[in-house]
């Protein structure tokens, strides 16, 4: 699918793909779907159109499969624009109501010090990611103890440090902490 939404964007102007993309996207198959939320996240960082299609159209896909591919469209969207660049992005799609966008910064950037500008700044990452410790959605939250988990592979003191700081007796944060903490 990411190969076939590539041919779309190497093969159209970013016009031309945007609107391939909104057609493919009107499908009831949730397969057509997906290469056109890989296209919307090549073209994003040249398509403001096709940034805020995601966010507000594609968040509220009731596909699973379309939103972890939306993930990827948001990291692909980050990588293009470079990531110390895409922080006050990533900082607003954090704070959006749905929880599909949340989950899609959460997602889409993991393992997040594997980036570049994150592995320069893994506080930084630790601190965006623990706002959400108490996240209203489950998923949310499972998604935020994964990512701080694959985080502490590396930066084992930086995210105790952090786990530390947290009141545990919040059954959601509980919950975040316990999946943070596994490998430490």
């Amino acid at each position: 699918m990411r190969e076939e939404a590539s041919a779309v964007v190497e093969t159209s102007s970013p016009a031309k793909s945007l609107q391939t993309a909104k057609n493919l996207y009107s499908s009831d198959k949730h397969q057509m779907r997906m290469v056109a939320v890989f296209v919307l996240g090549f073209i994003a960082v040249v398509s403001p159109e096709a940034i805020a299609f995601l966010r507000s159209k594609v968040s509220k896909d009731d596909s699973w499969q379309v939103q972890e591919i939306l993930a990827q469209a948001f990291n692909e969207y980050c990588k293009s624009l470079g990531y110390e660049s895409a922080v006050p992005v990533i900082k607003d799609w954090l704070s959006d109501a749905n929880p599909n966008v949340r989950r899609a910064v959460t997602e889409g950037l993991r393992i997040w010090n594997q980036r570049d500008y994150f592995r320069e700044n893994p506080r930084l990452a630790i601190h965006l990611l623990a706002g959400l410790r108490n996240d209203e959605s489950e998923y949310v939250r499972r998604s935020v103890g994964n990512a701080l988990r694959d985080i502490s592979r590396k930066e084992k003191t930086l995210v105790r440090t952090e786990l530390s700081t947290w009141d545990k007796s919040n059954p959601k944060v509980a919950q975040t902490h316990e999946l943070a903490s596994k490998f430490l």
